[in-house]
């Protein structure tokens, strides 16, 4: 077969960011180095054998479905490859959980798909990128797991169960109840427990999403919070979304207001999906139950997963 190598695809965020001042962690510009540079600085990756492209440069706030589409075009292909053991992926903190998830959905993969990224930028006078870089190679390297994770702050997380859960400390994600799939101890990783356990994808899932992301089912989220009204979900009705995320209160529930624009919505043919705004825990089913509910899925995931069950014709 050949020496085996890890594929390292770049898309921007914190990690490539850079600063005018060494000391400044929050004014700097993100998506500025590119992964050859990053790579060059990460002095441990000497003797493992890498290969690197740049697919996107972008701020993760700024992530898109047009490079998700070419994103997981490229992670497809580099899966495909008998040369590469497993898959890099560099990007921001802000929507990684989001593409991640997309990531695990549409492919799947029975290698390793290790993303990573960094709370402060390159030219932090203490950066937290290299390590995570570091990390997210030995785990793509290890023969113990498969599918899409999220390697940071040495912690191992599944992409179905991840999310960030602070802006700025460096351990910034979690996954909550489900607890980290495992962590890297001395450039190896150490499982804790059996894994990953993710949503099964639609088989040729990514090879049925319109080729043209723009053609993609346009999902919203709203939000339940004391005083809500239905005004939002009735415009975004208008302006012709296919589908609609309630980010509910506590287990389900929906402010009455919003949940009779809700109903209106799903009788014009509007899929509409609730999901909980809080950080753990999940939907709880109810015998009146007037909504479909997204589980355990966080209300960014349960729009992902709602946009993809409508680009491949899923009911509910």
């Amino acid at each position: 077969m050949g020496v085996q190598k890890i594929m390292v695809l770049g898309t921007g965020g914190t990690i490539a960011g850079t600063a005018r001042q060494a000391g400044d962690q929050v004014g700097y510009t993100a998506a500025q180095i590119g992964i050859d540079a990053l790579l060059e600085s990460v002095a441990t990756f000497h003797g493992v054998p890498l290969e690197a492209e740049q697919v996107a440069q972008v701020d993760s706030k700024d992530m898109d479905h047009a490079v998700w589409l070419q994103l997981a075009q490229r992670c497809a292909a580099a899966l495909e490859r008998s040369d590469v053991q497993g898959v890099v992926v560099t990007h921001g903190t802000d929507t990684l959980e989001e593409s991640a998830y997309f990531l695990q959905r549409v492919l799947a993969p029975r290698k390793p798909l290790v993303l990573t990224g960094a709370m402060r930028p390159a030219t932090a006078l203490l950066s937290d990128g290299p390590q995570n870089l570091a990390d997210a190679v030995a785990v793509a390297r290890s023969d113990q797991v498969a599918g899409v994770l999220v390697v940071f702050a040495g912690q191992v997380h599944e992409s179905e169960a991840v999310s960030k859960r602070h802006s700025f400390q460096l351990e910034a994600f979690s996954s909550g109840e489900r607890g980290l799939l495992g962590v890297v101890e001395g450039g190896a990783l150490r499982l804790l427990h059996a894994g990953p356990v993710c949503a099964a994808p639609a088989p040729g899932l990514l090879a049925r999403l319109p080729s043209d992301a723009r053609a993609w089912p346009r999902v919203a989220i709203v939000t339940s919070h004391a005083g809500a009204d239905g005004a939002v979900v009735d415009a975004l009705a208008n302006l012709g979304v296919a589908g609609i995320v309630v980010a509910a209160t506590g287990s389900g529930t929906v402010h009455r207001s919003l949940l009779e624009a809700l109903k209106r919505a799903r009788a014009a043919g509007i899929r509409v999906v609730r999901a909980s705004r809080c950080a753990q825990g999940r939907v709880l089913p109810r015998p009146d139950d007037e909504l479909p509910h997204a589980a355990g899925l966080s209300p960014v995931k349960a729009r992902i997963a709602l946009m993809l069950d409508l680009a491949i014709g899923a009911g509910e």
